[in-house]
């Protein structure tokens, strides 16, 4: 037995939403990986600040992917979930644990930028289309990756 779903969204207004969540989950999935491996990877004189500053935003990051899957899930989509479908959605770069600590930084809150940008575009759709529980998890996804973006700019000593 496949039970419809009816959740005042028609099929094509889901499917619309859920293309655009599964590339907010895919950037999303891109930046906690590169932020955990910086965590690892990172080194210099504020190795300890920096450390900790990146296992915050991992974490926050990691609990948000299990949010914006069963989003998916509950419109009616299966979430992409192996590395090669979120390879096909993000644009997001592996990291090198080469780089220095202002670099990682530095690639990181341009990497926030990028999920910012994923997920207005995402929101926009929702909007469109009627989806007020998607567009309140994408807001707070925007404002948790604005914060982002911001305490990394401020620790290089930007604006």
């Amino acid at each position: 037995m496949t039970a419809t779903i009816d959740t005042g969204l028609s099929k094509a207004e889901r499917a619309n939403v859920t293309q655009e969540l599964s590339k907010v989950l895919a950037d999303s999935f891109a930046v906690y990986m590169k932020t955990h491996g910086y965590h690892w990877n990172v080194r210099g004189p504020e190795f300890f600040t920096y450390h900790n500053l990146l296992e915050q935003q991992y974490r926050d990051i990691w609990d948000a992917l299990d949010d914006i899957a069963e989003r998916i899930r509950a419109l009616g989509e299966f979430a992409p979930q192996s590395h090669s479908a979120f390879a096909n959605l993000t644009s997001i770069k592996d990291g090198d644990p080469e780089k220095d600590a202002s670099a990682m930084l530095s690639e990181l809150m341009k990497d926030h930028e990028t999920v910012i940008a994923t997920c207005r575009t995402a929101l926009t759709a929702a909007d469109d289309d009627g989806d007020d529980v998607s567009v309140d998890l994408l807001t707070q996804r925007l404002a948790a990756h604005e914060k982002f973006a911001w305490m990394l700019r401020s620790t290089l000593g930007g604006r």
